[in-house]
């Protein structure tokens, strides 16, 4: 059987080809490091799971509202207003399987055939699948290395056409731990409501940010901003709860209405039982959610001064989320190596440490290292690719 062409024409995701390929050298015995996976490695708190078996246990266990459980979504409304001083009411949000189907459902609602999308590299590997997969054409900007990998007001000015639709935005960064200031945002932003372009806000990793760096969303800039941006986000990485799949839209009561029909011609609901240790996550204590920032604070200090002094490795500290982005083009060379999809590739054969190529993201010279594992895996890995590096050098 022939395949639909829309699907024959995506591109599989990087970081679950590396992660999958790391699993199958660990079933067989092999000591690989793994540092691919995109999740905390802390479990779920405690007061959510608990919280989600009593769910069980009274009888939620039926199907829902498309958009949510109303009072998940009001606890969504008032972490909102508590965090960014947004009012938002319950008919503009919408409770996803996660903040990927929440994207995927807002992409859905939103394109036309040919509509543009622009996309700042690097870039989260599904949005530029996601945009196709609706019908709309990435544009992308690059992000330079030298400006934090973050785009400007006059290369977005430059990738404005008739046909833009809509600008995504994920600060702090997936893959490069980037966060876009206050000001960076506003001019953004203005050029965005001059050309009636849609903000999409990926804040998904707003509560893991470090030093002296805040998350800011574009959305509580000004009202004119904030009727003209549509926030993502959910628990997935705030509260360890990859596995959970419960995110959320926030915005325009007529684009949430929308994505609630798709939704409930595709998923129905989020599951019933996620939903209330969502609930938990947000109205309970946030002690673990600080907890962990300050674990992932704690390593990437300890990490990052050990990585940038391997030779030909150079890398821009991040600001948030959990990644490190470095620039491995001179070591790719110093080991006798293409480029850096070579370098991540020798490294896995050959050092047994599983990072993914930066390619995947939209910038071949970089790969991207996940520090959300244990601080003796990390001292390890590091060590691995000194080895690795000093081992091929000519």
């Amino acid at each position: 059987m022939k395949l639909a062409k829309r699907v024959e024409a995506l591109t599989p995701s990087t970081t679950l080809a590396i992660t999958a390929k790391a699993k199958e050298m660990k079933d067989q015995g092999i000591d690989v490091i793994g540092l691919g996976a995109g999740e905390p490695d802390f479990n779920t708190p405690k007061h959510i799971i608990e919280a989600a078996e009593k769910s069980m246990w009274e009888g939620h266990t039926k199907y829902t509202p498309s958009a949510g459980l109303p009072i998940l979504k009001k606890a969504i409304a008032d972490k909102l207003k508590k965090d960014q001083g947004l009012d938002y009411g319950l008919s503009q949000i919408m409770v996803a399987s996660g903040a990927k189907h929440a994207l995927y459902t807002l992409f859905q609602a939103i394109l036309d055939q040919g509509d543009e999308v622009i996309i700042p590299i690097p870039y989260w590997v599904s949005y530029p699948e996601q945009v196709k997969l609706a019908g709309g054409v990435p544009v992308y900007i690059n992000g330079r290395e030298e400006n934090s990998f973050k785009i400007t007001v006059e290369q977005l000015k430059e990738a404005v056409t008739p046909k833009t639709k809509a600008l995504i935005i994920n600060s702090p960064s997936n893959p490069t731990g980037m966060i876009y200031t206050s000001e960076e945002l506003r001019a953004l932003g203005e050029i965005c409501l001059e050309h009636d372009i849609l903000i999409i806000s990926d804040e998904i990793y707003e509560k893991l940010v470090y030093g002296d760096h805040v998350h800011v969303s574009i959305a509580e800039l000004s009202e004119p901003l904030k009727e003209n941006t549509i926030i993502i986000n959910g628990v997935s990485k705030s509260h360890s709860m990859t596995g959970w799949r419960i995110g959320y839209a926030a915005g325009s009561k007529e684009i949430i209405s929308a994505m609630t029909n798709l939704a409930s011609h595709s998923t129905s609901n989020p599951t019933t039982t996620a939903q209330y240790g969502a609930i938990a996550a947000y109205e309970g204590p946030q002690d673990a959610v600080a907890e962990m920032r300050d674990a992932f604070e704690g390593r990437l200090n300890t990490i990052y001064t050990k990585l940038v002094s391997i030779p030909g490795i150079s890398c821009i500290k991040p600001q948030g989320a959990f990644y490190l982005y470095p620039n491995v083009k001179k070591a790719a060379e110093l080991t006798g190596l293409k480029d850096a999809d070579e370098f991540a590739k020798a490294l896995l054969e050959e050092a047994r440490v599983a990072v993914i190529p930066g390619s995947g993201f939209g910038s071949p010279d970089n790969i991207r290292l996940s520090y959300a594992t244990s601080m003796e895996q990390l001292e390890k890995a590091v060590e691995r690719i000194s080895e690795f590096v000093s081992s091929r050098q000519n």
